[in-house]
């Protein structure tokens, strides 16, 4: 099994869910998070007023998946969030040793 953090831009969240549905994922954690990569933030107005927004609103996707799904979904995340431009997100692939469902019991890949 594994676990997928992907965080990408807000506005790709949907097209990402969309993608993820054809590909048969039944479920997703997702948060609002605030970053900074290589863009470093960006300057912004507020009432003629210049000021730095250094962390930047971005979206953490979380999903634990079967092995088998690990090349479409990746492939899948990657290609509805690339705009090429700077700030794209990144995806964090980790090994997942145990998945539990609680009210069932079932674990493994039958619990994903």
């Amino acid at each position: 099994m594994k676990y997928i953090i992907a965080i990408i831009k807000p506005f790709k969240l949907e097209d990402v869910r969309e993608a993820l549905s054809e590909l048969g994922i039944q479920g997703m954690t997702i948060s609002e998070v605030k970053g900074y990569g290589r863009q470093k933030g960006h300057a912004e107005l507020y009432r003629g007023a210049e000021y730095e927004v250094n962390f930047l609103p971005k979206v953490k996707i979380e999903i634990a998946i079967s092995d088998e799904l690990l090349e479409p979904v990746t492939h899948a995340i990657i290609q509805t969030t690339d705009t090429g431009k700077v700030g794209d997100g990144k995806v964090f692939i980790f090994e997942l040793s145990q998945a539990i469902r609680v009210r069932t019991g079932e674990s493994g890949d039958e619990a994903l």
